[in-house]
């Protein structure tokens, strides 16, 4: 049995009520992975050279520092 046909018999096994999560997986699994885009994986680069601005806190104090620049 192919692993295809394995995962169909166990998703016949899953309660209705339950389902939604196992949809909602798979959903994100189907998804090819996406590559960064160049801005970003030049902002990656200037970070991990000791560069550009990290932050640790808040969602709250990241906002109230951005609104100060």
């Amino acid at each position: 049995m192919s692993n295809r046909e394995f995962a169909k018999t166990l998703i016949d096994q899953i309660p209705e009520n339950r389902l939604f999560y196992v949809i909602s997986y798979l959903q994100g699994a189907a998804v090819p992975d996406e590559t960064p885009n160049a801005e970003t994986i030049e902002a990656f680069t200037e970070l991990d050279n000791g560069g550009g601005h990290p932050f640790n806190g808040t969602t709250e104090e990241l906002f109230s520092e951005l609104m100060e620049e």
